[in-house]
């Protein structure tokens, strides 16, 4: 018999509590090999969405939107190009403002696809957006990351590239994502070369682009040209990009800009306000939401004047804050249900929908943390979203991508994926013939169904710890955000990039040194 391993200046009952624990970590690897995770390229929802308001109620926020459309209206500065598409398509254009005719842009918006697919350069891995699909990606834009082991500090490439790997490792995730926390040590106006290009070699899922600059964008459509080719491209989305409007009431013209080259190549832009109630938006959610949709309808509608017909995502990121001292609050419960109405409003408009995220304004993976990332994650599920960026890693109010807060939001990933599901009906859930084996006052523990369903039965968590909770203490009282640390490093090991021809490879890795060749570096 093979003896367990030891470890230097392990107490006994450490190492008995360590054996005991990897059997039970073996016996999961067992089932594990035996029964693999089904990774989904996206969720097909089981469950409907919440429709939470009336008819009624639903008819005077959309009103609202047109009024706040008409009299007060929206600026769109620095791209004269929006402003001509403007005029042509009838609204009253006053120097930068833009007043739009009640029924206007829901008319502009008819040529909007209601579902599109984004492209992988792994074709098992394409995503279906819109309808009752869901797809996960992590959290967004990130200037710190944090750890355990070395805390707080400005994200680097490798950091970046470190949460592509750990998203292309779980099955739980869809989407690569975008900028997934600044890679500060690379100037600002080349980081989205080498951003792009990771997203291209570390993972083989569908990502997002640049938008901070019109070039920056064009860059990303031409790196993904490399990888999907130029006429397959111009037909079909094979990148996104995620903009935000400058809330209230104004889309600047590095954000209309990137979002028309995203359009004009045929790509999916995401339209986002994003409205910190109190400061950049009313402090009551029906105001709030608004003015979310008479800034995100403008700003979709401009994606059809720019190109008819190219896929856009109707994007919301409600959000409060504390009202005693201006701080931003995420994970509170008028955002969450105000997500509920901002998925019928896109319903009603037929467009998918990008909306709500984990979110969270703890700075620990802790109680706080995911208590306010679960309230603001179950609002994305139940309001309908298609597309949820910030499923994972998100902390500080956005300011921090945590390392362990990724692997414990996956697990929740993971849990959503079952919840999704719903109850399936058929003859083996329904165990009839089981009751008939077991009989009145027995239990089913060691029972033919429940031998020939228990590797599948329930979902198993790859964080939580469910022992005893002395075999808990002997273990070493170990938390969660512990065992989270243990994870990250552990998938980073054992994590394998997708393969990625060498032809297309050098053309991208040329495509990148001439581009960052081509310009001094800006750090600012």
């Amino acid at each position: 018999m093979t003896q367990a391993p030891t470890i230097e200046n392990e107490t006994p009952a450490k190492a008995s509590a360590r054996q005991r624990s990897g059997g039970r970590d073996g016996r999961r690897a067992e089932r594990g090999g035996a029964q693999p995770v089904a990774r989904v390229p996206y969720i097909v929802r089981g469950i409907p969405p919440y429709e939470v308001m009336s008819e009624e109620n639903l008819l005077r926020i959309e009103a609202a939107a047109d009024r706040i459309l008409w009299e007060t209206g929206i600026e769109f500065r620095d791209d004269a190009t929006a402003l001509d598409h403007w005029r042509r398509a009838g609204t009253k254009v006053e120097g930068t403002l833009v007043r739009f005719p009640p029924g206007l842009l829901r008319e502009i918006l008819k040529t909007a696809p209601h579902e599109f697919i984004q492209h992988a350069r792994n074709p098992a891995n394409s995503v279906r957006i819109g309808g009752r699909n869901i797809v996960f990606a992590p959290a967004y834009g990130s200037p710190f990351v944090m750890d355990l082991d070395r805390g707080r500090r400005f994200g680097t490439l490798e950091d970046f590239k470190n949460f592509i790997k750990l998203a292309q490792s779980y099955p739980w995730f869809h989407h690569s994502g975008g900028t997934i926390c600044e890679p500060t040590d690379i100037p600002v106006n080349k980081r989205h070369l080498d951003m792009v290009y990771a997203h291209l070699a570390l993972s083989d899922r569908a990502f997002l682009g640049s938008v901070t600059a019109e070039s920056r964008a064009e860059d990303s459509i031409e790196m993904a040209r490399i990888v999907f080719g130029r006429e397959f491209t111009d037909q079909n989305c094979v990148i996104m990009g995620n903009v935000n409007v400058n809330s209230p009431l104004v889309w600047d013209g590095t954000m209309t800009n990137s979002l028309r080259a995203y359009a004009r190549a045929n790509q999916a832009a995401i339209i986002v306000p994003f409205i910190l109630g109190g400061a950049m938006g009313p402090v009551t959610s029906a105001g709030a939401i608004a003015q979310a949709l008479a800034e995100t309808m403008a700003g979709c509608a401009l994606t059809q004047l720019e190109r008819p017909g190219a896929p856009v995502i109707f994007g919301n990121f409600l959000s409060s804050m504390s009202l005693r001292s201006g701080s931003p609050t995420f994970g509170t419960p008028e955002p969450a249900v105000g997500s509920l109405v901002i998925g019928q409003l896109a319903r009603r408009l037929g467009l998918p929908l990008r909306c709500s995220g984990n979110f969270t304004t703890s700075k620990l993976p802790d109680a706080q943390a995911m208590t306010e990332g679960t309230m603001s994650m179950l609002a994305a599920i139940h309001c309908g979203a298609n597309y949820i960026l910030h499923s994972a890693g998100f902390l500080d109010g956005l300011l921090s991508m945590s390392y362990e807060k990724f692997v414990l939001d996956a697990d929740l990933c993971g849990a959503l994926h079952t919840y999704l599901a719903g109850v399936q009906v058929d003859d083996n859930q329904l165990a009839v013939d089981a009751f008939a084996e077991v009989g009145p006052g027995n239990h089913f523990f060691g029972c033919s169904h429940t031998m020939a369903n228990y590797q599948t039965a329930f979902w198993d968590s790859e964080t939580a710890d469910n022992e005893p909770f002395e075999k808990w203490e002997a273990s070493g009282s170990i938390d969660a955000a512990t065992r989270a640390n243990r994870v990250w490093k552990k998938r980073l090991v054992e994590y394998e990039a997708p393969p990625l021809d060498p032809g297309v490879d050098d053309a991208l890795c040329d495509f990148v040194a001439r581009r960052k060749a081509a310009t001094e570096d800006m750090w600012y």
